[in-house]
């Protein structure tokens, strides 16, 4: 009987340990933040001044783009920073700007900003950041097809929605404030 009950105390301590895991990131888990924008707006990446402080004065806190392109640098002890934004072709020349706490802003976004932004020092990663910049839509057409039921005095209608120039849309109807 104890054996049974300690196999069952181990057990649930496991499943406390995965669930705290998960939940909090105990063991080095970066959780990875979304945050979205419409094309031509300013977006900032905030990170948490109080993690930062934690890191050693001496090291350097890396912003990169899609794991690879560095674009800012700051130099904690100098006090210093540093903006990348030639890299890529110049997709970010003058749009890149580091605040004194290093969050970043992006302005004047563009679709290809969207992606995955990593805040790191020398030995951890220690912000994710997976960024998606929306393309503004032009305004839709929506068309009406009405046509008499030959039995009766009920009208079938179909509605067809269009926009120009557009991939990957969702479109969904409502009635008010209810989706159809």
């Amino acid at each position: 009987m104890v054996e049974k009950l300690s196999r069952i105390m181990v057990s649930a301590f496991l499943v406390f340990c995965l669930c705290l895991r998960h939940l909090v990131g105990v063991f080095g888990d970066v959780a990875v933040k979304s945050v979205s924008v419409m094309e031509g707006e300013s977006v900032t990446l905030n990170i948490d001044v109080n993690t930062v402080e934690t890191v050693e004065k001496d090291d350097q806190i890396q912003w990169r783009f899609r794991h690879n392109f560095l674009i800012a640098l700051i130099y904690r002890q100098k006090g210093k920073t540093k903006v990348y934004d030639d890299v890529l072709d110049g997709r970010f020349r003058g749009r890149l700007e580091l605040d004194q706490t290093g969050s970043l802003t992006i302005t004047d976004t563009r679709t290809t900003d969207s992606g995955l932004y990593e805040v790191k020092n020398t030995n951890n990663i220690l912000y994710t950041f997976n960024l998606t910049v929306y393309a503004r839509l032009s305004v839709p057409v929506i068309s009406r097809d009405c046509s008499s039921l030959s039995s009766s005095s009920e009208q079938s209608c179909s509605l067809l929605c269009s926009a120009v120039n557009v991939s990957a849309v969702s479109v969904s109807w409502f009635r008010g404030h209810s989706l159809l």
